[in-house]
């Protein structure tokens, strides 16, 4: 005999795993959700993990990779993630590439991440929820309000100094996503040069989607000190870019609300 399944949260709901080699946390306020609906989000992106992982050999991505795969046989949603991947690719001028440097194996991990967030978060949506936030390490899509009469406040890391925000975020409905060295070190490269990008510590894009913003600040960062020109054009996404000296630029439109590195 089967027991029947937790009853639905009336404070909401809330738990983190770790996917794709980060922690994954989902934080849902609304009352009388299903936990059934949270498990539902982490079965996709788990599902997610096991199908472009460049890690797994045998993942598809790895398998298109090594030629084992053609690409007509491919899920398709790995076609539509290297679909989009390429429509990006020519959109920032070659600076966002599955590719790296445009001979490297194929990587779509730079989408594929903020695709496999927003996909989670419509997940959430179809089960009612409508107060929520999505992390994937640092990378974040949320709706609603944490509590009433309250909006959520990401504190978006400063890239040098561990323990200081370089800005604060309120928001009610918005993607955020941040390029930069971090832990991971000089990972971003310039495709056209095959090397590390000056001027720029870090590149932050808001905006209604989340996979498009994860590439825009992949661009950006990319581009080094031509990034806030360029990123200048974006509307309706917005963008803060920490440079080297540690200034910092925002667009017209970004919601910073606190700088907590002053």
């Amino acid at each position: 005999m089967r027991s029947a399944p937790p009853p639905a949260s009336e404070t909401g709901l809330r738990r983190v795993e770790q996917i794709m080699g980060m922690p994954i946390s989902i934080d849902v306020r609304d009352a009388g959700i299903e936990p059934a609906a949270l498990e539902r989000a982490f079965a996709w992106l788990r599902f997610v993990d096991e199908t472009f992982s460049t890690y797994r050999d045998d993942s598809e991505v790895s398998r298109l990779a090594c030629g084992e795969l053609a690409l007509d046989d491919a899920h398709p949603e790995v076609r539509y993630v290297l679909g989009r991947c390429e429509q990006l690719r020519r959109e920032t001028g070659g600076y966002f590439d599955a590719r790296g440097t445009g001979r490297g194996p194929l990587d779509p991990s730079g989408l594929v991440k903020g695709w496999s967030v927003d996909r989670a978060a419509r997940i959430l949506e179809i089960a009612g929820a409508c107060n929520y936030l999505v992390n994937a390490g640092g990378d974040i899509r949320l709706r609603g309000r944490p509590a009433p009469g309250a909006r959520w406040r990401v504190g978006i890391q400063h890239p040098i100094v561990r323990d200081r925000l370089a800005a604060v975020i309120e928001a009610d409905d918005l993607a955020i996503a941040t390029s930069g060295e971090y832990e991971r070190g000089a990972h971003i490269l310039d495709p056209h040069t095959g090397e590390a990008p000056t001027g720029v510590l870090s590149v932050t894009v808001v905006g209604p989607d989340l996979a498009t913003a994860d590439a825009y600040a992949t661009a950006a960062f990319a581009m080094g000190e031509d990034g806030p020109r360029w990123t200048a054009r974006l509307a309706p996404y917005e963008a803060m870019t920490i440079l080297a000296d540690e200034r910092v630029l925002l667009t017209g439109g970004f919601p910073a609300v606190d700088d907590e590195g002053s």
